[in-house]
C-alpha cells in the first residue's frame, strides 16, 4: 500500500490521532530544549495572541453564527473575542510580579542565613479540550494563562462547532508556530485519545459525565488536570430582593447564549408568597426587551437539533408531572432551533429539568418559606458552579455565602465572576476541580517549586546521627520558646 492509499483508507479522526502524537512530541521536545522561557517571551506570546484575537474579529462573528444559526455580534466581540484579549492585558501588567520568587521565613537558629522561597516553573505541555458553547472564550482563553505560565499547549476545539473549530486552527496556525501553540480538530475517537496522552496537565471543559471518564483516562498516566464541569446553579431572591432591577440581572443571564451556560442561572428560589410577582416582573421585563422573544436576532440559536429535542424533552416530562409552563414570546422554531424563554412553576424534585443541567432558555421556579429551607434546597443538591444571591440586607447575602458551597458566588448579580479577569474561575466537588484566570490560573499550571539555598552560621549539621548536644540544644529551646 502506497503512503496516499494508507492516508485515504483512514479515518479523519485516525489522521487526527496520529498527527496530535506527531505535535505531542514536537512541543514535549521543544519544551526539553527550552524549559524556563524568560518574561519577555511570554509578553511576546501573549501579545500576538490578544493581536489574533482582535484581527480576526469579524471571522469570530461569522463563525459562531455558522455553528449556532444566530448568535449576536455584539456578544461575539464582548465575551469570545474581546474578553480574552482583556485577560491577556490583565496577565501582561502582573506576569512580572508572579514570576519573582516568593521568599517564606526560615527558621535563623537552624539554618543560619539560607533563603527559602517558591519558583513558579512551568509544567511543560498542556492540553485544552474546549466546550462547544464558548468556542474562542474557553477553547483559547485558558491558553492564556497557560502561556504566561511558560507552557506550550494543544487545544482540542469541539466537533459539535465545526465553523469555530476550523478559524481556532486556522487562526493558531498563523500565529504560532506548531511546537508553541498547536490546535487539532476531530471527533469522538480523537476525544477519547485526548486524555491518554501523557500530559504535563491536562484541562477539560463540559458535561460532569464526560469530565469522569477524562479524568479516569488522565489519571492512568498521573496527569494532572483542571475540571470545569456544570451544576444547577441557583438564584436565590430575598423576599427584598424581588425587584425589576434584580430580575434583569437574572433573565439578562439566562438568556444570554439562550441558557447555554455553565454558569447560568439554572433555576430560581423565591418567596412561596412571591411566585406570582416574580412571574409577573419576569414578562414585564421580557415584554419591554424582547419584542419578538426568541425570534430575535440578539437570541442565540440552540446548538443542534438534538439539543433542541432534549430540551422539549424536559418541558414536556415536566408538564406531564405536573408543571405549569409559561413561554414567554414566539413559539419554538425548530428550523432556527430557536425556543422562547419558559418558566416552569410547580417543579418537582423527579423531573428532568432538576435532574440535569438543563443548558437551554428553560426557568424553573422553586419556592420557599423561610431563607433557611432556600439554603437547605441548594445544599441537598451538589454544589455548583456558582449561586447567585439577591437581596437589600447584606447579612442574608452573608448567610448564604456562608452555609453554602460553590465555585464562586454572586450578590445581586449572576455569573459574573466568571467574566472577570482577576477572579479565579472553577468548580468545587461535581461541577469541577482546579481554577484558571488570573493568579490562580498562572499557579493552576505552573509547577510551585520549593527551593531551598544554604546559607552560613547555621546547625543543620544537628539533623543528622550521631546526635549530641548539639541537637539537644535546639529540642530545648523549641521547647522553651529560646531561640
Amino acid at each position: 500500500m502506497t503512503f496516499i492509499e494508507r492516508e485515504q483508507s483512514l479515518t479523519s479522526d485516525e489522521v487526527a490521532i496520529t498527527e496530535l502524537q506527531r505535535v505531542f512530541a514536537l512541543q514535549k521536545k521543544a519544551f526539553v530544549e527550552q524549559p524556563q522561557p524568560d518574561l519577555n517571551q511570554r509578553l511576546e506570546l501573549l501579545g500576538a495572541l490578544a493581536h489574533m484575537m482582535i484581527s480576526n474579529r469579524l471571522k469570530i462573528q461569522q463563525a459562531l453564527v455558522a455553528d449556532f444559526g444566530s448568535h449576536p455580534s455584539q456578544f461575539a466581540d464582548l465575551v469570545e473575542c474581546l474578553g480574552v484579549a482583556g485577560r491577556v492585558q490583565y496577565v501582561a501588567s502582573n506576569l512580572g510580579e508572579w514570576m519573582k520568587p516568593q521568599q517564606r521565613p526560615i527558621e535563623p537558629a537552624l539554618y543560619g542565613t539560607a533563603k527559602a522561597y517558591v519558583l513558579a516553573q512551568p509544567k511543560g505541555v498542556v492540553g485544552n479540550m474546549a466546550p462547544w458553547n464558548f468556542p474562542f472564550d474557553i477553547g483559547i482563553g485558558p491558553v492564556v494563562e497557560m502561556l504566561a505560565a511558560g507552557n506550550r499547549a494543544i487545544i482540542k476545539p469541539s466537533d459539535l462547532t465545526p465553523a469555530c473549530s476550523e478559524l481556532t486552527l486556522e487562526m493558531i496556525k498563523s500565529t504560532f508556530d506548531l511546537d508553541q501553540v498547536a490546535a487539532i480538530s476531530g471527533g469522538l475517537q480523537l476525544a477519547k485519545f485526548f486524555p491518554t496522552l501523557n500530559w504535563d496537565h491536562l484541562m477539560y471543559t463540559g458535561s460532569t459525565e464526560v469530565g469522569r471518564s477524562v479524568a479516569v483516562s488522565a489519571a492512568q498516566n498521573l496527569v494532572p488536570v483542571t475540571l470545569e464541569l456544570g451544576g444547577k446553579c441557583p438564584a436565590l431572591v430575598a423576599a427584598d430582593g424581588l425587584n425589576s432591577r434584580n430580575i434583569e440581572q437574572i433573565v439578562g443571564c439566562k438568556t444570554i447564549k439562550s441558557g447555554q451556560m455553565c454558569v447560568t442561572v439554572d433555576y430560581a428560589l423565591v418567596p412561596e408568597n412571591q411566585q406570582e410577582n416574580f412571574v409577573r416582573l419576569v414578562q414585564q421585563h421580557m415584554d419591554a426587551t424582547f419584542t419578538h422573544g426568541a425570534s430575535e436576532a440578539d437570541t442565540t440559536g440552540i446548538i443542534n437539533a438534538r439539543h433542541l429535542a432534549r430540551l422539549q424533552g424536559y418541558l414536556d416530562d415536566a408538564q406531564a408531572k405536573g408543571a405549569t409552563l409559561i413561554p414567554i414570546g414566539d413559539a419554538t422554531d425548530k428550523a432556527a432551533r430557536k425556543m422562547p424563554l419558559t418558566l416552569v412553576l410547580n417543579v418537582t424534585d423527579d423531573m428532568a429539568l432538576m435532574q440535569n443541567e438543563i443548558f437551554g432558555p428553560i426557568l424553573p421556579v422553586k419556592t420557599y418559606r423561610d431563607i433557611d429551607q432556600a439554603i437547605a434546597t441548594i445544599n441537598a443538591g451538589e454544589r455548583p458552579l456558582g449561586v447567585y444571591v439577591f437581596t437589600d440586607t447584606p447579612a442574608i447575602a452573608q448567610r448564604v455565602l456562608a452555609r453554602t458551597v460553590s465555585g464562586g458566588a454572586c450578590v445581586n448579580s449572576a455569573a459574573l465572576h466568571a467574566a472577570m479577569p482577576s477572579l479565579p474561575f472553577g468548580g468545587i466537588g461535581k461541577s469541577g476541580s482546579g481554577r484558571h484566570h488570573g493568579v490562580e490560573g498562572f499557579n493552576e499550571f505552573s509547577n510551585q517549586r520549593a527551593i531551598f539555598e544554604r546559607g552560613e552560621n547555621d546547625n543543620i549539621r544537628a539533623m543528622f546521627a550521631p546526635y549530641g548536644e548539639l541537637a539537644n540544644g535546639l529540642i530545648e529551646g523549641a521547647l522553651t520558646g529560646e531561640s
